[in-house]
This record gives C-alpha cells, sequence and structure tokens, in this order.
C-alpha cells in the first residue's frame, strides 16, 4: 500500500512514474554496497563478500572498482533487490541497545542515464545519480556494552562519522574561507564527496529518540544535521558528449566479456573464442574491442 511505503521505495516510485511519462527514454540501474570496518563490500555481488578497491579518477572522481550494477523497470524488482539480495547480506549485530543494529554504512545508487538522442547532437545524452546513504548510528561502548569484534566496528563507525561531520562542517563555511576538505579521511566521505560537494542536491534526515535518556545524542544528531542544511551547492545538468559516451560502451562491453569469462570458468563451460572485427592485415583500432563469440 502507498501509505506505507517509506522513502526510499516512494523515491523509486516516482522515478518509475516519470520514466514511463517519458517513454521508454529513461535507463534505470542500482547498485549497492556497505562500508564495513573501512572495506568496500558489494552486497549485489554473487558468492561471498570481498573487499573492493576504491579508486580515484578526474572524471568519475571516487569510484568503487568492478562494482556490480543492475537494470531494472519496476517497483518489484528493485524493492527486491533493495530488501532480499542487498539488506539481508548487510552486516548487523545485536548489544545491550538494539537486537539489529548495523554495523556498517550502506550505499544505495540509482544510476538515472536518457536513452534517447537530443535534438542537438553535439550536446549528447544527459546522466544523473540518486544516492541513498544509511548512516550507521553512533554509538557510546559504555552504554551498547559493546566488546572485541563489536567494539572494532563501533570505533570505526564513529571514525568515520566523525570525518564526516568534519568535512560538512568546512563545506558549510562560504566558500571565500573554505579551507581544504579532507575527505581522503574515511572511505565513506570519498563516496560522498561528489554528494557533498559536487554539482547536486542533498537531503539529510536525522533520526533521533523522544526519550529523556538520549537527550544528549539528540542534541548531537540536530547539531550534526543543522550543520548540513548550510551547505550550499550549485547543480548542473550532466550531460554525456558523443565521444565520451562511446568510450564508456566500449569500457561497458569489456567489462561484461570479462565477467562472462570469469562466470564460464565457474561453470566450467569451455571458452568461447573471440572473433576481431577488424580487417585481416590492418592493425587494430586506438581503443577498440575485440567482438563478442
Amino acid at each position: 500500500a502507498p501509505g506505507l511505503l517509506g522513502l526510499m521505495q516512494r523515491s523509486f516510485s516516482c522515478l518509475l512514474e516519470h520514466s514511463r511519462s517519458r517513454g521508454s527514454d529513461l535507463l534505470l540501474s542500482a547498485s549497492y554496497l556497505e562500508i564495513h570496518n573501512e572495506q568496500v563490500r558489494d552486497l549485489l555481488s554473487p558468492g561471498p563478500p570481498c573487499a573492493l578497491p576504491l579508486r580515484w579518477s578526474k572524471t568519475r572522481g571516487f569510484y568503487v572498482e568492478n562494482q556490480l550494477s543492475v537494470d531494472f523497470e519496476s517497483l518489484e524488482a528493485i524493492a527486491d533487490l533493495l530488501l532480499q539480495a542487498g539488506s539481508q547480506r548487510r552486516r548487523t549485530s545485536a548489544h545491550a541497545l538494539n537486537k539489529h543494529s548495523s554495523r556498517s554504512h550502506a550505499l544505495l545508487t540509482i544510476h538515472i542515464r536518457s536513452r534517447a538522442v537530443s535534438t542537438n547532437p553535439a550536446l549528447g545524452t544527459k546522466q544523473g545519480t540518486l544516492c541513498f546513504v544509511d548512516l550507521a548510528g553512533s554509538e557510546r561502548v559504555k552504554e551498547t556494552g559493546s566488546s572485541g569484534e563489536l567494539s572494532v566496528e563501533a570505533n570505526n563507525i564513529n571514525r568515520s562519522l566523525l570525518a564526516l561531520g568534519h568535512c560538512i562542517s568546512l563545506l558549510a563555511k562560504p566558500r571565500g574561507k573554505r579551507m581544504h576538505i579532507p575527505y581522503r579521511d574515511s572511505k565513506l566521505t570519498r563516496l560522498l564527496a561528489r554528494s557533498l560537494g559536487g554539482s547536486g542536491v542533498t537531503l539529510m534526515v536525522a533520526c533521533i529518540s523522544p526519550s529523556s535518556r538520549c537527550l544528549s545524542e539528540t542534541l548531537s544528531t540536530l547539531h550534526y544535521a543543522s550543520r548540513a542544511r548550510r551547505v550550499t551547492t550549485r547543480p548542473l545538468v550532466n550531460r554525456v558528449s558523443r565521444e565520451k559516451l562511446l568510450q564508456t560502451l566500449e569500457q561497458e562491453i569489456h567489462a561484461l566479456q570479462l565477467e562472462n569469462l570469469s562466470l564460464r570458468q565457474q561453470l566450467c563451460l569451455p571458452r568461447v573464442p573471440t572473433r576481431s572485427t577488424e580487417v585481416p592485415g590492418t592493425p587494430p583500432r586506438v581503443g577498440a574491442w575485440p567482438g563478442w563469440g
């Protein structure tokens, strides 16, 4: 029922409704990861979770290498992806205050790209991302009774939240008085660098408790969120040029070929030889990938 849907589900529904109103113009895909003990893990990739490297480039900024992205066209598909495939694999543990405490930060990213070619070919296509971030709450070890591995997880959570708060405080200052923004202090701030200080819009939802025993945490959370309100960004339209779009598609084809080869090896299937699309005797084009077998 619509009245039972949360913020994320209503956002998905709005996106899909807007996509259907434009025909088959928009392409939607999703990726889901968690940051546990300063290690980035893909929640959608099959097999046991493993740490993925975090890279940086001038065009993409910080990104996760070899992260799986899944296309979806319905609310049921993205809900199953979020709840069944992703959230069940996220790290949770029990302590004195919560039986299902999140031990990691989770990032669900929706990639939106226009399929149709613009009337002006020079403009290329438009693309954007919608990132949902579920931050693990800060913890006081004395109150939660955490020890051992839980204590290590709590320290890593608090350290990354402190780094995020420091970045937000610096971004909230006027542009002329801003210092260097230390995004590299944690994996969380690296992945949120474009959301906080890029060309987008950021919304923070603060979860607080009405209990009087949580008054200090409530005030701290509200102070944390009030600093985020003072951050100003300049939203821009992201356009992809034709040349950059072709290069991106070639990279996606190469990644799919590697994924296909890896799956065939896991299934013990014979390797399919690739056939080149070039004319025999001619040198290969720069940046060209071999064709499908």
